[in-house]
């Protein structure tokens, strides 16, 4: 009993000179600036986003035309297209102009009705989660090219919404050197926060295995500021806009 009391007061005692630190540490900060130290937490009005903002909503041409303009401001590269037909000519003209050998896609049947296969018959092309046998992250970071399937996207934002699964690995958008990602117009929205709101209501139980944001190529600073692009992910992504 008597070393369970002493334990117990050992551990307040830490408690109390981590405590002490972490004032004294503030405090010095503090002094320095010019500012008393922030002993309460900031009171907070309401809870999510005010309602003006819930309001906000572009037209389809300025949802376009903004998500146009902030995804090239980050490096990335915009294609508006008709149809599905004017997208596999896209791909495969890429594919030509890159020198693609390797391919990977996501397991989904608008992107089966493309026939990259035939389109495109001196590449490998991959298809996510076809063959057990197949080491799928190996496969995809030696792809020149990723091809999915937005499921959301953001014009406010400029983000794309990339969900995984069982036929859509989250190694197609995040291993290839070239990204390119067909968002059917209909799936863009003005606002992040509308996109969440369809995760909230499907409930916690329906949630995807990941859900990845992509705002543009992958870019990584250092403690300098040296940008590098292409560290973490694609170092180049097309975001093909249809319908």
């Amino acid at each position: 009993m008597d070393t369970a009391k002493s334990h117990e007061q050992w551990l307040q005692e830490m408690e109390e000179k981590s405590r002490a630190k972490q004032l004294k540490f503030i405090g010095g900060i503090s002094s320095k600036l010019r500012r008393p130290m922030v002993a309460e937490a900031p009171k907070h009005p309401y809870r999510g986003a005010p309602d003006f903002w819930n309001a906000y909503e572009w037209s389809e041409q300025e949802r376009v035309d903004r998500f146009t303009e902030n995804f090239k401001s980050v490096g990335g590269h915009v294609e508006r297209l008709a149809t599905m037909e004017e997208v596999q000519r896209f791909i495969a003209g890429k594919a030509d102009e890159l020198g693609a050998k390797y391919i990977v896609r996501q397991n989904e049947p608008e992107l089966a009705d493309l026939g990259l296969e035939e389109r495109l018959p001196e590449a490998k092309i991959s298809v996510w989660n076809t063959d057990a046998e197949e080491n799928w992250k190996a496969r995809s970071a030696e792809a020149d090219i990723g091809v999915v399937l937005v499921d959301h996207a953001a014009a406010y934002t400029s983000s794309m919404v990339v969900l995984s699964s069982k036929d859509k690995g989250r190694s197609v958008s995040l291993l290839p050197t070239v990204l390119i990602a067909i968002i059917p117009i209909d799936r863009l929205k003005t606002r992040l926060g509308e996109v969440m709101a369809i995760f909230d209501g499907s409930g916690r139980e329906s949630l995807p295995a990941g859900i990845h944001f992509i705002s543009g190529p992958s870019r990584s600073s250092d403690i300098e500021n040296d940008l590098t692009i292409g560290v973490h992910g694609p170092g180049i992504v097309y975001a093909l806009l249809v319908g």
